[in-house]
């Protein structure tokens, strides 16, 4: 089966790009925007609105493969590729990518997939991740419409994993609005939850650490109201690099009160991710691995999640082989191809580290679809809900098309167990 074209269409996002030096900064809120002038390079705003590239690939039988270009909320910090924006992009694709595609014979996603993710431009320069995260979904899509698989049936072939049975556990994020959004993911029954928001020191964590404290405290407490007696979720905290602000980078003060932390949300379990951003890898690496053997000293079970500075394949290698930590997000779309996100999970598996199959709330639904189906595949610790910080919308998306793709697999197995 053969790609006849390519399509490049514009589209939006479920939520928007943020400067996050800016907002780090201190930029102030103004209703949902922000108050004062970007700082990175390509912003126009604090806030604008996220926009992705759809790649649609027709095929020989008038089929259509798609996929999402996505990048994440907070684009061009801690080391990712720069802000992504369709009207800048489309033209590069068209010229670059879309002769690499037409006329391809789909007989395999992997070998497609690794030459596309690894091709460079004229200039000799990778294509932006959002590109090649998005072309090879597509490339995921029609290689599965070209065989009559589902997409998870084909990266199971193809990197040799096993099919889950069952539902991956799902991580519902809040945004800013952490309590009301708390609600809305506990009496949906999410897994995993709040990720809260944390990035502000005085607003939300509090100088001392204490917001966050009775924040998990009301979050506990608010789940054994709404939840019943066999609701008991993992709590997964993302605080930015806030709590190493609040105490000054202090291994021994941070572990003392993650241990505060871990009381106040028992019985749950607790997951703190990117306690400190130590502006580069190889600090970051250092000051995690810390932290996590600190907390083993004292006796603390809190895991600590890996995101900042954790970027690509070989950042996530990296991480892993370092024992830096408890857990790695493997934030999709930083990945480029999804072959990397697949093998990524595969090597946190291997070597005994969780593995957390992320993205950002910037994504589309589509992206967070296939991911589904790479979820399937690997069978990671967990998988994000996305698009978007509401919780119904992303939660939706993402629990519907795993609920629905393992529903067609149990089918399809019943089917070739009675043909037999």
């Amino acid at each position: 089966m053969k790609i006849v074209d390519v399509i490049l269409t514009p589209g939006l996002t479920g939520f928007y790009f943020d400067d996050q030096r800016a907002i780090k900064a201190g930029a102030g809120h103004d209703g949902f925007t922000y108050v004062g002038d970007a700082v990175t390079e390509g912003f126009s705003g604090i806030r604008q609105k996220g926009e992705s590239i759809s790649v649609v690939l027709l095929l020989e039988n008038g089929q259509f493969g798609y996929g999402d270009c996505a990048a994440v909320q907070y684009s061009g910090a801690g080391g990712r590729d720069p802000l992504f924006l369709a009207e800048e992009f489309i033209p590069l694709m068209q010229e670059e990518i879309v002769p690499r595609l037409k006329g391809r014979n789909l007989t395999s996603f992997r070998s497609l997939a690794e030459e596309i993710d690894r091709a460079t431009s004229t200039e000799g320069k990778p294509f932006h991740t959002a590109i090649r995260y998005g072309v090879t979904q597509a490339i995921l899509d029609a290689v599965a419409k070209a065989k009559n698989l589902s997409m998870a049936e084909v990266i199971a072939e193809e990197y040799c994993t096993e099919l889950s049975t069952e539902m991956i556990p799902i991580f519902c994020q809040t945004g800013d609005d952490r309590y009301d959004n708390a609600d809305k993911a506990i009496i949906k029954g999410a897994q995993v939850l709040p990720h809260a928001l944390i990035n502000h020191v005085s607003s939300k964590l509090g100088e001392k650490g204490e917001l966050l404290i009775e924040y998990v405290e009301w979050l506990k407490n608010r789940i054994m109201a709404l939840g019943g007696t066999e609701y008991r979720p993992t709590l997964h905290i993302d605080v930015y690099g806030t709590i190493a602000l609040a105490f000054n980078d202090n291994t021994s003060a941070m572990a003392i009160y993650l241990q505060e932390l871990e009381k106040a949300a028992a019985p749950l379990h607790l997951r703190i991710e990117g306690p400190m951003d130590s502006g580069n890898k190889p600090l970051q690496m250092m000051a995690l691995k810390a932290l996590r053997n600190e907390l083993k000293t004292i006796g603390c079970s809190v895991e600590i999640v890996a995101d900042e500075w954790c970027n690509t394949l070989q950042d996530i290698i990296d991480f892993v082989d370092d024992g830096s930590a408890d857990m790695v997000q493997i934030k999709t779309p930083d990945l480029g191809g999804i072959n990397n996100t697949i093998e990524a999970v595969l090597y946190a598996k291997k070597h005994g580290i969780g593995a957390y199959l992320g993205g950002t709330c910037n994504e589309t639904n589509r992206s967070a679809e296939i991911c589904v189906h790479v979820a399937l595949a690997t069978q990671p610790v967990q998988m994000l809900a996305k698009p978007g910080m509401g919780v119904d919308e992303g939660y939706m998306i993402v629990f519907n098309e795993m609920s629905r793709t393992l529903g067609m697999l149990q089918a399809k197995k019943r089917l070739t167990v009675a043909a037999k």
